[in-house]
């Protein structure tokens, strides 16, 4: 995938002086109160922002936050708690500025924060009179927010078309890369960890991937539709029946292949849904009526653990059981120290997967953790993102 990079224009002294309008994401969480209470993303973004403060450019930063209404602007929309912290990490004020789609003013080396993005009338739907307004603002567009490289508006899309540069920032062009190397040339094996409560929310991804992974786990609430496909009991474990028949397409494709979904061979059952339910270890065949499936057995775990381990590249989305149950988390934990110890090159993305690597604390032996939940869906899906899409066009002249 050949985008410009804005690493390269900044080696070559091309943003010295320049106006450089980046679109970060800065969608933290907030509470009651507004105060931040998870700033990941406000760190992620520091190293684009210092990178073109270093260059001497004339630089401007906007993201979203929350869901506000277009056009009308309210105090628990604003940036300015974003503003606060991100100043704290450059030693720097950053000052906020509102109504700034007609003109900003900025001097090189100062930087200023304008306000929530969404706010702006024509954002989300891309609007062209406001993309050409947001280009008219910059030398150079940098778009460094992949959590919203899946969308089509105005700061994310229509200005990279109109802008006279449009590049990739830092953390973008990293996901650019990770993808490559997991998706595109991989290292083989390539095993893919689907899971989640639904196989109707990952059916695309799932067929998607059937094309082209080598082994297939499928975890959580999806396991339990695959085995049903497979012609085994689940009793009130969470399924949907009704795409029993998508989960043998998709393990028929895989066959055709010689690839396969491995289908759980012990199980760990509870009879209700709770933190405090008693565990039970169970052969996948002797799955009672009134059995909850909530993890895959330790058998099934060690058998995955080793593929893990053999593998070249590995895509990691969804927990494979209710981690957050100690009595249930075993499947997950076995699985996500079998990825930390594997050589292969892993990718991993999706909240309950970050939550997962926080848990076990093996960020550090994961080689790629995407900061995109809807975005990294899409790429999984087989989707050629916007941002990406119009950033190779402007590249290719």
């Amino acid at each position: 995938m050949k985008v410009l990079r804005f690493a390269d224009l900044i080696a070559s002294g091309a943003a010295r002086g320049k106006r450089v309008f980046i679109r970060a994401d800065l969608n933290v969480p907030q509470d009651k109160e507004g105060h931040i209470t998870e700033d990941t993303r406000i760190r992620a973004s520091v190293p684009c922002i210092q990178m073109a403060l270093d260059a001497g450019a004339a630089v401007m930063v906007t993201s979203h936050l929350g869901r506000p209404t277009e056009g009308e602007f309210k105090p628990s929309d604003s940036l300015a708690p974003v503003a606060k912290r991100l100043g704290e990490l450059l030693g720097r004020d950053v000052p906020v500025v509102a109504n700034w789609v007609d003109g900003v003013s900025v001097a090189p080396g100062q930087l200023v924060m304008l306000e929530n993005c969404r706010v702006n009338k024509g954002e989300k739907k891309n609007d062209e009179t406001l993309a050409r307004k947001l280009a008219a603002l910059c030398d150079i567009f940098v778009h460094d927010a992949f959590g919203t490289a899946h969308r089509a508006e105005g700061t994310t899309y229509g200005i990279a078309q109109y802008a006279p540069i449009a590049c990739a920032g830092p953390l973008l062009a990293a996901e650019i890369d990770a993808i490559n190397k997991a998706l595109a040339n991989p290292k083989r094996p390539l095993l893919a960890i689907v899971a989640g409560s639904k196989v109707s929310t990952k059916l695309t991804i799932l067929q998607a991937l059937a094309k082209n992974v080598d082994g297939l786990i499928v975890g959580g609430g999806i396991a339990n539709t695959f085995l049903l496909a497979a012609g085994l009991k689940i009793g009130k474990s969470l399924a949907e029946p009704d795409l029993v028949g998508e989960a043998k397409a998709v393990i028929e494709a895989m066959k055709a292949r010689g690839a396969a979904v491995p289908i759980p061979t012990d199980v760990v059952c509870a009879k209700t849904f709770a933190a405090d339910a008693p565990a039970t270890v169970k052969a996948a065949t002797d799955v009672a009526d009134d059995d909850m499936i909530l993890d895959i057995g330790p058998q099934t775990a060690a058998l995955l653990a080793a593929q893990l381990k053999a593998a070249g590249t590995i895509v990691w989305n969804g927990p494979v059981g209710v981690f957050e149950f100690a009595a249930f988390e075993g499947g997950t934990k076995t699985v996500a120290q079998a990825i930390a110890q594997s050589s292969a090159f892993s990718i991993a993305g999706g909240g309950d997967t970050l939550a997962a690597i926080a848990k076990y604390g093996i960020e550090k032996d994961v080689g790629y953790i995407s900061t995109g939940g809807g975005a990294f869906l899409e790429v999984l899906e087989g989707k050629t993102l916007p941002a990406f899409e119009i950033l190779q066009k402007r590249a290719a002249g």
